[in-house]
């Protein structure tokens, strides 16, 4: 299981939130490339970059610190956050992103969602499944959408998608535990889904449980911000692995 920090961008500094609640905005530093260095440099490979800016604006916003981060580091990086247009997603691969998430557009515009996915390749391109209460919230998690997490994600598998990243919302950044059930009911009712799970991660504890579950990967914020879980502990998981 691929273990991917996560580092969330507002007017370009490091930052979290809880439930995606932009009023609770917490900076953890000034300097987001100070904070993938520490990252690389505990043997972690992969990063989840997300532009909340950008979620908000809906269109790319802090595509310079996605550059700055892959030009100085040799980390695998996902970028989501406010991907609406063909231009966003041009930005963001020339900016240096692996992959991007688009979450809200294959919504909104599955028909564009769809295009990216025939034009880039389905590892290249991750389905943002991030729900509140089983429906998929979009535009930041500031609207609740009308479909549901299952039949949503199941959709897009049909159609060729093969990386799933699924946040519960009501998880994200408590530091309660991971949707371990949701998680468990999705890759039992979608095989053959890369499902990355997301939000409330606590404890080193729980990444076992996550493995046996059969998550592809796992994203990590506000566990490693708060000394929740530290890097050597990462590290040594990733030397176990």
């Amino acid at each position: 299981m691929r273990i991917i920090p996560a580092i969330d961008i507002i007017d370009g500094k490091c930052v979290r939130l809880s439930k995606g609640d932009y009023s609770t905005k917490k900076i953890y530093n000034e300097d987001p490339l100070e904070v993938a260095l520490q990252f690389e440099g505990s043997g972690i490979r992969s990063l989840h970059l997300v532009d909340l800016d950008g979620a908000r604006s809906k269109h790319i916003v802090n595509y310079k610190v996605l550059e700055r981060i892959a030009t100085r580091t040799h980390l695998s990086i996902d970028f989501g956050g406010g991907l609406k247009s063909d231009d966003d997603l041009h930005i963001a691969f020339e900016s240096g992103a692996a992959q991007i998430t688009g979450g809200s557009i294959a919504v909104s515009e599955p028909a564009v969602f769809m295009r990216w996915l025939e034009v880039y390749g389905p590892d290249k391109i991750i389905l943002g499944a991030d729900a509140r209460d089983g429906k998929i919230a979009v535009s930041g998690w500031e609207q609740e959408s009308d479909q549901e997490l299952l039949p949503f994600i199941k959709g897009y598998l049909d159609k060729g998608v093969r990386y799933v990243i699924s946040t519960d919302i009501e998880k994200d950044g408590m530091l309660q535990g991971p949707s371990t059930e949701l998680y468990d009911n999705l890759i039992s009712e979608l095989p053959g889904i890369r499902l990355i799970a997301s939000g409330g991660i606590s404890d080193f504890d729980e990444l076992p449980k996550l493995v046996e579950i059969g998550c592809e990967g796992v994203i990590i914020g506000k566990a490693i911000y708060e000394n929740k879980i530290t890097l050597g502990q990462l590290e040594q998981f990733i030397l176990n692995s």
